[in-house]
């Protein structure tokens, strides 16, 4: 997989590059100035797995002219691994508590929502059960203790959750959706306040949903119209 972009390719990056691979395909080929992934025929594959916004421009771009397929994984199981803090020091392993959903790919496709009812454009989440590899610097983030990620490592993939269309994207609503608000998603998802409104606002700009009016002071929606 020798290739302009693979020099700096992080672990997960190249893991899932080598998942998706099937014989014949090309990698890290110059297209239009961009560098892609994959390329299996005229589909090309994007692996991202985080900022989304750095691949806009990239994405807007080719769309115009081919068929893109991004995927992006989400850790529905993680193992947090920590690379020893000295040299007489141990590696640790332990299990994280929290466990990754899809719609958590709208922290990130909020860069570019109009994607997704693209008819070039197509998304796949893979879940995955990946290790977080740690190590130990005072003058990092002080939220994790100076301890801070240097590479993810695929272990399995879990489960591939494919969006062809905007219609499916409604199968991220509750079931027997009708008009909702993002209160409405909070409750009935489990999700933060934030990723709801994020969730709306994307589906929105699909047109998969429609915002209809007010209710008190929140937005209304409903699924749009087909």
């Amino acid at each position: 997989m020798s290739g302009i972009g693979v020099l700096n390719e992080k672990p997960l990056h190249a893991a899932l590059k080598e998942w998706y691979a099937k014989p014949g395909d090309q990698f890290e080929v110059s297209v239009d100035g961009f560098v892609i992934d994959v390329v299996q025929g005229d589909l090309f594959i994007e692996i991202q797995t985080r900022n989304f916004a750095s691949i806009k421009s990239k994405l807007n771009k080719l769309v115009r002219s081919h068929r893109v397929h991004l995927v992006y994984p989400i850790a529905y199981e993680r193992w947090i691994v920590k690379l020893p803090k000295d040299k007489d020091g141990e590696i640790t392993r332990r299990k994280s508590p929290k466990r990754g959903r899809v719609e958590e790919l709208f922290w990130e496709m909020v860069s570019f929502p109009q994607l997704l009812a693209h008819p070039n454009f197509s998304l796949e989440v893979v879940m995955t059960k990946e290790e977080e590899i740690r190590h130990f610097n005072p003058n990092l983030n002080w939220r994790r203790k100076g301890w801070g990620i240097v590479e993810r490592r695929l272990l399995e993939v879990v489960e591939q959750i494919v969006f062809d269309e905007p219609a499916d994207w409604l199968s991220l609503l509750p079931e027997g959706t009708g008009e909702f608000t993002t209160k409405d998603l909070v409750e009935r998802l489990g999700i933060r306040k934030q990723l709801a409104q994020k969730t709306a606002y994307c589906l929105r700009k699909a047109a998969v949903v429609e915002l209809i009016g007010k209710k008190g002071r929140a937005n209304l929606y409903k699924v749009a119209d087909t």
